[in-house]
């Protein structure tokens, strides 16, 4: 198995990331329906610049449908996605483009945090974990999820699971065969189990939920609990 130490998600083999799913099945028995149906990966990557944040900040609470249309017309209007282009853009415009009101607002902010140097992708990529998402969760629309998420795929940090995810809790319940998605902090706390690799757990998950999505996966049956079980659930304490 790769060593934990090394930081960059990018840099691993597919025999590495064969050995890696091998072991987190061993870990999670469960996620051997995940294992089995998603076939060998490339890391889910995408650009370490401005570019690649604001694309994520498009994906925020919407459908990978709608968000794949918002990032198309953002693409084709400004015709190069960079800070100076959605400045010059205005937020108004960015609404034109398909992005809610506040996410234009976060848009023009975030081209000015990179204009002004409040954020530097080059430093990210020596900076830890912990540094890491601090300096990117000071910046206006960026949240943890969104941080999580931009470290695993732009910088291929390894132990991030951003557990927020509707579509990894979704994931996570479908191979349980579970009635109810985990919340953030069960899914959180689940994914414990994961470390030190919990990133390539969250890649694993996220290509499960696609193929379940496009059909080419299909689940375990619901585990429903039994009719006097749901109702002393249900009953006050």
């Amino acid at each position: 198995m790769p060593k934990a130490s090394r930081p960059h998600g990018h840099s691993y083999t597919a025999d590495e990331l064969r050995a890696l799913r091998a072991e987190l099945v061993r870990l999670d028995p469960s996620l051997a329906v995940a294992n089995a149906a998603v076939p060998e990966f490339a890391w889910r990557s995408r650009p370490a610049n401005f570019s690649g944040l604001l694309h994520l900040v498009a994906e925020q609470q919407v459908s990978l449908a709608s968000a794949a249309a918002i990032w198309k017309r953002i693409q084709e209007g400004l015709h190069e996605v960079t800070a100076s282009a959605v400045i010059d853009a205005g937020e108004e415009r960015m609404r034109e483009l398909g992005m809610s009101k506040p996410k234009a607002r976060y848009a023009v902010a975030l081209a000015r945090a990179e204009q002004e140097g409040r954020i530097d992708f080059a430093a990210l990529a020596g900076m830890d974990d912990n540094e890491a998402v601090a300096s990117l969760t000071a910046l206006l629309g960026i949240g943890r999820w969104t941080a999580e998420a931009f470290l695993i795929g732009a910088y291929g940090r390894t132990d991030f699971f951003p557990a927020a995810d509707i579509a990894l809790q979704e994931a996570a319940r479908l191979v349980d065969g579970g009635e109810h998605r985990p919340t953030e902090k069960e899914l959180y706390t689940r994914a414990e189990r994961w470390k030190p690799f919990r990133a390539v757990a969250a890649q694993m998950l996220w290509g499960y939920y696609s193929a379940v999505k496009n059909g080419t996966a299909i689940p375990p049956p619901v585990h429903t609990a039994p009719a006097a079980g749901r109702r002393a659930a249900r009953k006050p304490r």
